[in-house]
This record gives structure tokens, C-alpha cells and sequence, in this order.
């Protein structure tokens, strides 16, 4: 591991934080801002001669569209991770939902993950696909994947993972599979 080499005793800190950020998200954001700017331009300066009905469908489809991809995509711009001698806390977005906390006492193992991709899960955001388990990815690159007690995968895209895998593999209870290093 890059920080933390085979043989190092350093003791881990007492808390970890990481992050992971998709700068592209902020484009596809602006596309959810001009949907609602279409909506509201159309709701203000309308010329519409077929009726109201049409016009009011156009207008609360354009914002409903703009809303759901401006949130959609800035709830996932980036993701904060936290461990301590209790839990690993996963945080999206700028207001920090979704949010999941997992107790260590439910993880089983810890493992660094080189390259988790969008296209291995799906796309971006948080995601469940039955047979590789639930992730957060908001990017592609490294990654930690924790292996809980009852058999589900959580995985999350994360800045120096390795240190996080170092940090986790120190705080599982000893004598249990996977507390090894």
C-alpha cells in the first residue's frame, strides 16, 4: 500500500476522512438548469393558440425534467467518507444524502478495488445491481469494496482507498475471517 507499507506498524488515525469528486456533473447539472429555464420561459412569454391544457403540460414537464436532473446529478458531484473506531459513513452531495452508515461490526472484510467504472454499475449515483451488490461511484478510479456479515457487497469510489482499506482492516475485531491484513 502507498502509505502504508507491508511491515509498517503505525497505528491508524483515529479518524479517516476521503473524498471523490466528478467535476463532469456539474455540466449535466446546467443541462436540468436549462430545462427549467425552458419551462419557465414558456410559462412567462407564451404564444401558445391550442389551449391552456398543452401549454401547462409543457411547462410542468420541462421544470419536473430540469428538477430531476439538476438534483439527480448534484446529489452526486461528490462523496465524503468517514471512518472511525465505530463506522465507515458514507455522505453524497452537498447536503449529504443519500447517506449510509455501516457499523464495522458488520463488516466481514475490506478490499481495495484498483478501477470501479459507471459502466460496471450502471452509471453514476448509488446503485444495486443483485449480483455485485450496492455502490456508490461518482467517478471512475479507485475504490474500496466492503464485504458484509450477510453476504452483501457495498462498494464506493473514494481518493486513496488503499489508506481506507489500511484503516478498516486495522479496526475489524481480531480472530474473525478477513481482520487479517
Amino acid at each position: 500500500m502507498r502509505d502504508h507499507p507491508h511491515g509498517d506498524t503505525a497505528t491508524p488515525p483515529d479518524i479517516w476522512t476521503g473524498r471523490a469528486t466528478n467535476r463532469l456533473q456539474w455540466l449535466l447539472s446546467l443541462g436540468g438548469a436549462a430545462f427549467m429555464a425552458l419551462g419557465i420561459e414558456l410559462a412567462v412569454d407564451s404564444a401558445w393558440t391550442s389551449g391552456i391544457a398543452p401549454l401547462v403540460m409543457a411547462v410542468v414537464g420541462c421544470i419536473a425534467a430540469g428538477l430531476l436532473v439538476l438534483f439527480g446529478t448534484l446529489a452526486f458531484v461528490h462523496v465524503a467518507v468517514r471512518v472511525d473506531h465505530e463506522c465507515l459513513e458514507v455522505r453524497c452531495g452537498h447536503i449529504g444524502v443519500p447517506r449510509r452508515r455501516i457499523p464495522l461490526a458488520n463488516v466481514a472484510r475490506a478490499e481495495f478495488v484498483p478501477r470501479v467504472t459507471p459502466r460496471q454499475w450502471g452509471g453514476w449515483g448509488y446503485r444495486w445491481r443483485p449480483e455485485k451488490g450496492t455502490a456508490v461511484v461518482v467517478r471512475r478510479g479507485e475504490g474500496l469494496a466492503l464485504r458484509l456479515w450477510d453476504g452483501h457487497t457495498f462498494t464506493i469510489t473514494v481518493d486513496n482507498a488503499e489508506t481506507a482499506v489500511h484503516v478498516i482492516r486495522a479496526r475489524l475485531r481480531p480472530g474473525l475471517p478477513g481482520a487479517t491484513h
